[in-house]
């Protein structure tokens, strides 16, 4: 059993939303390999739990998460970030990156690999590994699938760091509020949408934007098709067409808001 000393990644739940909290104030949340088992194993148990609707990673105090443990330098942790950015990626339940403050380096792959992310205008990013004689590896996989590649290649390559504004415009950031009240606002509103939404349609569509731009135009519209009918004929889509006409929520709305209330 992990002393309570010990716990680098908290775990919260909270309506079908678990939250995953990187907690390790005294070196501003860095990946140490401390952290990343924990967050390994957090993501496994959050994506196995059916009853789970969404993951929210985030960081306490200022920072999200500044990178690499450079005082573990030669250990085995970096060994675990495949298999946690590819966790994130394929997880069956959306991820959203609550980005609390300034993230570096390997921060930038968590932020990346999540589904939605956000984070205040306050917060600064870079990938400072040419900085410090290494680069950008692992993470630079998840960051080119959802970053304008000139804006990457910059900012990979000079190790210089941007703004939320910045972010938000090259794909990393799904969008930059004002401050953590706001961004309580966004994450929770994002959570409240993930509640009213069928489980297994999520997880089709989460499924259906990672592996379609891989797929040439022709096999991707095939296997899409091949997803569709299957949706429209499974049990998710009969009971919520029948809610829809039945003018009340499906049995899967989880949200609290009131029989006929918009779709």
């Amino acid at each position: 059993m992990t002393d309570v000393t010990d716990v680098s990644v908290g775990v919260q739940h909270s309506g079908g939303i678990v939250t995953l909290t990187l907690d390790s104030p005294h070196n501003r949340n860095a990946l140490s390999a401390r952290l990343l088992e924990q967050l390994d194993a957090a993501l496994r148990d959050a994506t196995g739990d059916s009853q789970v609707r969404g993951i929210v990673l985030t960081g306490s105090g200022t920072v999200f998460c500044s990178g690499a443990d450079l005082s573990e330098r030669g250990s085995a942790a970096p060994n675990r970030m495949p298999g946690i950015l590819t966790q994130m990626a394929e997880s069956p339940v959306p991820v959203i990156a609550r980005v609390n403050g300034h993230a570096r380096a390997g921060g930038l792959g968590l932020i990346a690999a999540a589904d939605l992310a956000v984070a205040p205008v306050t917060a600064t990013f870079a990938f400072t590994e040419v900085r410090v004689g290494v680069a950008p590896a692992m993470i630079l996989v998840p960051a080119l699938g959802v970053m304008d590649r000139r804006f990457l290649a910059r900012a990979a390559l000079t190790g210089e760091p941007f703004d939320a504004a910045a972010a938000a415009a090259a794909g990393l950031l799904s969008d930059a509020v004002e401050d953590e009240s706001a961004l309580d606002a966004w994450v929770g509103a994002r959570a409240e949408a993930l509640r009213r939404a069928a489980p297994g349609a999520l997880r089709a569509t989460k499924d259906l934007l990672r592996t379609l731009p891989a797929r040439p135009w022709a096999d991707g519209l095939a296997a899409a098709a091949d997803t569709s009918a299957a949706l429209f004929a499974g049990p998710e889509a009969a009971e919520g067409m029948e809610a829809f006409l039945q003018k009340r929520p499906p049995s899967w709305d989880t949200s609290g808001r009131g029989a006929g209330g918009p779709p």
